[in-house]
């Protein structure tokens, strides 16, 4: 039923974070601009509970998917000298200049399934090339390597682009597959406005085969479609996700025409930032990069 991803860690470059008084109470904050997410929701609140479990302060901040507020927030934390920021779900490259700042200021920035570039301590995530190449395989199987595909991403993710990446690469090697159409889902609501943009695209789309399969670069993308599709009484589409939230995990059981997602270790990840927080403030000297957490197909 599953197959094992593989647990990597990339490491880049070492850093020496400066050190705060030690004899006071760390002070965290979580920043996101996605906590209307359902996975985010789930990595924020594991993140809160785990920091207060080991002592320290912990606040979480939305930015509602705005992410000038999301740098206004980095600056004041800076100028108020938080021990540590953690950002979830959040493309760093619209923050650069604010990660460069806490850096510079001694504070270290975690990423949580965001991206790494220079100025982040460290990025706990999956493999997202590996879990594209793993859902588009399985997906493409099942299409028997033919037929009319549509696309529902979100590149403004730093995790969905590389996903979208080797998408990318694996249609160039499957001249069978056609792509009909791809679109961008909304986030907030994405369940919401995937299901309206897939109701668009089946009436543009209305003939037997006129679309074969749904690759979604996410699961709340990949339920929107499957309502409309239920909703349209369309049979022959199938549709494949990546998170393996539990409401894709139950549509999948009930043989909707959801197919298969990958299970993301969110757990994991948040385990991780953890773990890395915990070393920064015991003074240890940290590798930059990217850390890995398993993720499995289910089908």
């Amino acid at each position: 039923m599953t197959a094992a991803l593989a647990l990597g860690l990339v490491s880049l470059l070492c850093v020496g974070c400066t050190r705060k008084d030690a004899g006071k109470t760390k002070s965290i904050t979580v920043l996101t601009p996605y906590l209307s997410s359902t996975t985010t929701k789930q990595m924020v609140d594991m993140l809160e509970n785990n920091i207060r479990e080991k002592g320290w302060n912990s606040t979480a901040v939305d930015t509602k998917n705005d992410f000038a507020a999301l740098a206004s927030r980095m600056e004041d934390l800076i100028t108020s000298k938080v021990d540590a920021i953690v950002i979830v779900s959040a493309d760093p490259s619209q923050i650069a200049d604010q990660i460069k700042q806490a850096d510079a200021a001694g504070i270290p920035v975690f990423g949580c399934d965001s991206g790494f570039i220079e100025g982040i301590t460290v990025n706990a995530t999956s493999d997202n090339y590996q879990m594209s190449e793993l859902i588009t395989n399985y997906l493409f199987d099942r299409m028997n390597h033919n037929g009319n595909l549509v696309i529902l991403t979100h590149r403004p993710h730093p995790g969905i682009f590389k996903r979208n990446e080797r998408l990318e690469q694996i249609l160039a090697e499957n001249p069978g597959i056609r792509v009909v159409t791809e679109q961008h889902i909304d986030v907030p609501n994405p369940i919401e406005n995937a299901r309206t943009v897939m109701e668009n695209v089946l009436l543009g789309n209305a003939g037997d085969g006129a679309i074969t399969a749904v690759w979604c670069a996410w699961d709340e993308a990949a339920i929107g479609a499957v309502q409309a599709i239920n909703d349209a009484g369309r049979k022959g589409i199938i549709v494949t996700g990546i998170d393996g939230n539990a409401q894709a995990v139950e549509y999948i059981d009930q043989g909707s025409a959801l197919v298969a997602t990958i299970e993301q270790n969110f757990t994991g990840m948040a385990d991780i930032v953890i773990q890395e927080l915990e070393r920064y403030f015991a003074g240890e000297t940290l590798t930059r990069g990217d850390r890995y957490a398993p993720a499995i197909l289910y089908e």
